[in-house]
């Protein structure tokens, strides 16, 4: 996968007038759209789109003061239709117009060419299981939220708070099959979204694939597959957050395995404010 992602880097920079064709690359490496993308955003701490945008955006600074090709060649060059789609997203990354840096050199901000590297350093095993599990059904009280991915998310404490404490009894009498308990769910984002975008969080619990979803509550069909389910156990939300970080720094550039579409979730075994063991269970499937 490290391979993989800096082979893609360079053809960044190889293809600068037209969509990078990443459905096509990842097939031609083995891999997936969807598992790239997101290995790209975990590793790179941003979406690949966003990267591409930044990195034609540096090379377009470069030739504004070096050279004299007209702007409509410039739009052209890097992928862009018109001069103002050009300068819209050159001022985005920029926050100056190309004119601006042509009449005067600058400022300009720089995105360097990522290079990725695996770094071992075996200080702390990861605790992993794989499971085969059949279909099933996710059913909970949902609500849409802000993406965060450092520190506790306020949004879903508030929806947390706001659900009454019977209802928590009638969800764990819902369940009725593996995993057991109340689950925190992250669904129907993009595997590379920024943050700060809306995500559907559902506080719910598995049901079994032909069980009945009860009117008042939402569902999420699971297709049967293998999980990845990695432990954690220490002060919360921060363990929490470095061992689903360490999932694509460590785990799965050097494990056959690769993610696959699905809603992500944590089994809390014990939550307190300051402490937790949980279970985070992500979809997968053999690289």
């Amino acid at each position: 996968m490290i391979g993989t992602l800096n082979a893609l880097v360079d053809l960044v920079d190889r293809t600068t007038d037209e969509p990078i064709d990443l459905a096509g690359f990842a097939r031609s490496h083995g891999t997936t759209e969807y598992h790239l993308r997101r290995m790209f955003a975990s590793l790179a701490g941003m979406p690949f789109s966003e990267y591409v945008r930044r990195r034609r955006m540096t090379l377009a600074a470069t030739d504004l003061v070096s050279s004299h090709t007209g702007l409509l060649d410039l739009a052209v060059r890097y992928g862009y239709s018109s001069v103002e789609a050009f300068g819209r997203a050159f001022r985005t990354v920029h926050g100056v117009s190309p004119s601006d840096v042509r009449a005067h050199g600058g400022p300009f901000e720089t995105q360097a060419v990522l290079r990725f590297r695996l770094i071992v350093e075996g200080s702390r095993p990861m605790d992993v299981t794989i499971t085969d599990r059949p279909a099933f059904v996710l059913a909970g009280h949902a609500a849409q939220v802000p993406l965060i991915y450092e520190g506790v998310n306020p949004h879903i404490q508030q929806h947390i708070a706001s659900i009454a404490p019977e209802e928590h009894a009638r969800l764990k009498s819902l369940n009725d099959t593996e995993p057991a308990g109340i689950l925190a769910i992250t669904d129907g984002s993009e595997p590379d979204a920024p943050e700060g975008i809306l995500v559907t969080y559902l506080h719910g619990v598995a049901l079994q694939h032909d069980s009945t979803v009860p009117a008042d509550l939402s569902g999420i069909p699971v297709t049967a597959g293998a999980w990845a389910t990695f432990r954690s156990s220490g002060p919360f939300p921060q363990t929490l957050q470095k061992t689903w970080a360490a999932t694509a720094t460590e785990w799965f550039p050097s494990n056959p395995w690769r993610l696959r579409p699905g809603p992500t979730f944590v089994r809390y075994l014990e939550l307190t404010a300051s402490y937790a063991d949980a279970e985070i269970w992500m979809p997968v499937e053999r690289a």
